[in-house]
């Protein structure tokens, strides 16, 4: 299966390409910049030069699965923001439709879907995106799987986690190697499809917490 990683460049993403690249997955890397593809290809990760701000069509092309895990980040400006979490990631929503993509995961936040009026007014704007690209992803008609996790850390992964459509809010963190983890091990599982699941780190392994859901 081939999955194209739209955000290989950041940080979740270059732990997800490289798990890919170990596993039965072959993972192709959309990168905007020319520099930024030696790092993949020198790990035998193939890469796809692409802009979410341009035209980026071509890089569906013979992929069967989408991960979405590009993101402006809470803390940049409305207009970037606009730009990558919301214009972007609904255009890749519609080119997934079009090219008729068999999973698309999307990596949105905890509290995403929660009522504006819970949002800081610092982050509005980015949650406002996230949930805008979350409901044209759940609106597509697409075998979608939502992914919303907490503040992320560079901390260790643990490989135990809480996830499920909702969660307690007892641990607010989790490594981005989790998040990566459970990307992995959701593709291609069909019990996930048009689920939207909240994730934290937890006590409980990812293939279990995975399973649970079935």
């Amino acid at each position: 299966m081939k999955t194209l990683i739209i955000g290989a460049n950041g940080k979740i993403g270059k732990i997800l390409s490289k798990k890919l690249k170990k596993s039965h997955h072959t993972p192709v890397a959309m990168v905007r910049k020319e520099s930024q593809k030696a790092d993949f290809n020198n790990a035998g990760i193939e890469t796809i030069l692409a802009d979410l701000e341009e035209d980026f069509e071509h890089a569906f092309e013979g992929v069967n699965t989408v991960v979405f895990t590009a993101g402006s980040g809470g803390h940049t400006g409305p207009d970037k923001t606009h730009l990558v979490d919301r214009i972007g990631a609904k255009k890749a929503i519609d080119l997934a439709v079009k090219k008729n993509i068999q999973q698309f995961i999307m990596v949105s936040a905890l509290g995403a879907d929660a009522s504006p009026d819970k949002w800081p007014d610092s982050m509005k704007h980015y949650y406002e995106a996230k949930a805008d690209a979350d409901k044209h992803l759940m609106q597509s008609g697409l075998n979608y799987t939502i992914i919303k996790p907490g503040r992320l850390t560079d901390d260790q992964g643990t490989n135990q986690v809480l996830l499920d459509v909702e969660i307690p809010r007892a641990n607010l963190q989790i490594p981005r190697t989790d998040v990566a983890t459970v990307i992995e091990k959701s593709l291609g599982q069909e019990h996930l499809y048009q689920q939207s699941l909240e994730l934290l780190s937890g006590d409980t392994p990812i293939d279990d917490a995975i399973a649970r859901l079935n």
